[in-house]
């Protein structure tokens, strides 16, 4: 019998469908872009795949994460730096290839360097003018701070929460650092105005679509790569590891060597979605380490559901096509609230069906009649309405008093724009109650709760092991 290709053989069902339309998606957008004219009816403008391409990066920097989280318990608030640096690691290769095209038209130094008075190149900028050296720091400079950063966490038994704290502290480093001017970065400004790479316009239509087809090619094989390691004896370790450190330990694993190669390696994985994601972007600065960013990664993570790989990717287009949507009109500021509240409103409905939208549809009704109270009162109408919903939760528990909660704060949503309560300055609360409401609410993610409500309606039946007929093995989630 003909044996499938060894990368076939890694992919599940979801695995296979993933890959499929990630690989169509190479080809069709790129062609439906360069070869057919703008007024016909499928041609995909410019800007849409520019887009659908940074929302690919973003895919890879998921798979990143949901490697060391899903798979090995590591909740890392740091990632975002390791996708900053590695697109620094481009953004430097790019700026080097401006010479004297630019403003101030020096051979050698980049403009925001003749603007500090520079006199000379800085030493870590030696070695950038070439494509390869670039391609290589884009993975050595993640990799060797992982390194550094695990050997010392993870022999030191450093863990759970205590861990995520020490990552944000290491980005949030990063972010003051990268902000000064004499650091030799670009300061706040960062690095832009790029003009080619490898010779290539980079703002030309073919570079873009070259771009874009790069981006999806790196995630299939940085999907076939974690996916090859959470399969392998190395992946069985790593759940153990996971599921109970300690008793990995006691039987005789070196715990902290896995959980060091799954860091390196996802940090690789996350410098190189941030170099994908630079050309396409047509800018790098320091906003990219904000703690806040490596918060929101978490969320996608956690949206499309831990330990399944595919489930992050789709988290990660599933949030940030919300966030484009929601962006780009009177919303724009609440839009993180939004996804929060409507998240928990169709989890109470899947778990409670008619009380819950009895209680969801009073809650908005008393909420928007509140709004229309003259004065501040009114103003706050909504508020006070949820949070006497929630004070109700509190004291009686049940799920209508919740709907109702929902509903006012559906309706908060959706009338702050027009009434004046201004949510923005609250923009990481709403990230941080994104988060909360997902993994408690629903823990499992996207897929996960998709593979629950199916098992639901059309139950499979059990083998004499145990197992569902025709089930993957599933990791749980992690703690």
């Amino acid at each position: 019998m003909k044996q499938e290709p060894f990368f076939l053989r890694l992919l599940d069902g979801r695995g296979k469908i993933f890959v499929a339309i990630i690989l169509a998606m190479a080809i069709i957008v790129p062609a439906l872009n360069l070869l057919l004219p703008p007024s016909n009816p499928f041609h995909v403008p410019t800007y849409i795949m520019a887009l659908v391409g940074k929302y690919l990066c973003y895919a890879l920097l998921a798979l990143s994460v949901d490697l060391v989280w899903g798979y090995a318990g590591i909740l890392s608030l740091g990632h975002g730096a390791f996708f900053a640096l590695g697109g620094y690691a481009m953004g430097m290769y790019l700026m080097r290839q401006i010479g004297t095209r630019g403003v101030y038209a020096h051979p050698v130094l980049p403009d925001f360097m003749v603007f500090l008075n520079y006199k000379e190149l800085p030493w870590f900028w030696y070695g950038f003018d070439w494509f390869i050296f670039a391609a290589a720091m884009v993975i050595l400079v993640p990799a060797t701070l992982a390194f550094i950063f695990g050997w010392f966490a993870f022999r030191s038994r450093v863990t759970g929460v205590y861990l995520s704290i020490i990552t944000q502290a290491m980005t949030f480093a990063l972010l003051l650092a990268f902000f000064r001017n004499n650091f030799g970065f670009g300061g706040n400004n960062g690095l832009t105005d790029f003009k080619d790479i490898l010779g290539f316009n980079v703002q030309a239509q073919g570079t873009r679509a070259t771009l874009f087809f790069l981006s999806a090619i790196f995630l299939i094989l940085g999907y076939l790569l974690c996916r090859w390691m959470v399969t392998s004896k190395f992946g069985k370790v790593l759940i153990a590891v996971r599921d109970q450190e300690s008793r990995a330990r006691f039987i005789g694993y070196r715990v902290e060597n896995y959980k060091l190669v799954a860091f390196v390696v996802s940090a690789c994985l996350a410098g190189i979605a941030g170099a994908l994601y630079v050309p396409q972007v047509g800018i790098i600065n320091p906003s990219e380490f904000s703690p806040a960013n490596s918060i929101e990664i978490i969320i996608w993570v956690a949206v499309g559901g831990r330990g399944t790989l595919v489930g992050a990717a789709l988290g990660a287009f599933v949030v940030n096509y919300a966030k484009t949507l929601f962006t780009g009109g009177l919303i724009a500021p609440f839009w993180l609230f939004g996804v929060a509240v409507l998240l928990l409103g169709a989890f109470l409905v899947w778990k409670s069906r008619i009380p819950a939208l009895i209680g969801i549809a009073s809650g908005a009704v008393l909420a928007f009649v509140a709004s229309f109270i003259p004065g501040p009162l009114g103003d706050y109408g909504p508020l006070i309405v949820a949070a006497v919903a929630f004070a109700a939760l509190i004291l009686s528990t049940r799920v209508e008093a919740a709907g109702a909660g929902v509903g006012a704060l559906l309706v908060l949503f959706f009338s702050t724009p027009f009434f004046g309560v201004s949510l923005a300055l609250y923009w990481l609360f709403a990230l941080g109650a994104l988060f909360v409401f997902v993994t408690l609410l629903m823990p499992k993610g996207i897929l996960g709760t998709i593979d629950d409500f199916g098992n639901k309606l059309f139950p499979r039946k059990k083998s004499k092991d145990g197992a569902m007929n025709g089930a993957a093995a599933q990791p749980s989630p992690a703690e």
